[in-house]
This record gives C-alpha cells, structure tokens and sequence, in this order.
C-alpha cells in the first residue's frame, strides 16, 4: 500500500513517514499542496494523509482537487491537524475525507485512522 504524506513541518512528517514505513507501507511525503496534488497524480495512493494549515494551497483545497481528478476521486484521504474545530471537520467530511486526526496525536491512534481507512479496499 502506497501512502502519500502532506506536511509542512518536517520532523512531523519525518515521524508519520517512519511509522508507516515501520508498518509495512510504502510511504513517500512532500511539503506543501501543490507538490502533494502533482505527486498524488503522478503516482495515485491508496491513502493520503494530509495537514489543513500548508503553504500554498491549504488541505481543504487539496482535498477538493484529489476529489475532482478522475486520478484521484476514489483515494482514502485522511486529515492531521491541530485546527479540530466541528467547521473543519465538517467541510472535510463533505470533501469526502474518510478520517480526522488531531494533533497532537499517539502513534496508535494515528494508525488505526489509517487501518480504518483501508478497511473497505480490502
């Protein structure tokens, strides 16, 4: 399983990429929006993680462009973020977001968002 990490803050996205990369997951991860859209459709992931709070354009609207690319429609995104208010959540859940995590999470619980992510593809 390919995972596709969105997230500014390097040693946050160093960590999620070492604990997925330790799960067995193929995990590769970029900085910014628009590197995590061009990356996610050059090589389509099975599940996306991605922070609201980048530089450029913002998770809401990374979410809406993987939800509008054929590319991409059908891919599990999850969002990390310290922002958990019941707007954003709201908006992410009509964007089709399949899971929120808020930071600052446990290991375990960032994990199981992602194994509950993947439950329906099998």
């Amino acid at each position: 399983m390919r995972v596709l990490v969105i997230e500014d803050e390097p040693s946050l996205r160093e960590h999620m990429l070492q604990v997925l990369t330790f799960e067995g997951f193929e995990a590769v991860g970029v900085a910014d929006g628009r590197s995590g859209i061009e990356a996610a459709r050059r090589t389509p992931p099975d599940l996306v993680i991605c922070d609201l709070m980048l530089p450029g354009i913002n998770g809401l609207g990374v979410c809406r462009a993987l939800r509008d690319d054929p590319l991409t429609c059908d891919t599990a995104t999850i969002v990390v973020s310290a922002h958990s208010s019941m707007s954003d959540r709201e908006q992410t859940k009509e964007l089709g977001v399949v899971g929120y995590v808020s930071k600052p999470f446990r290991v375990g619980e960032f994990m199981e968002a992602v194994q509950r992510s993947l439950k329906p593809l099998g």
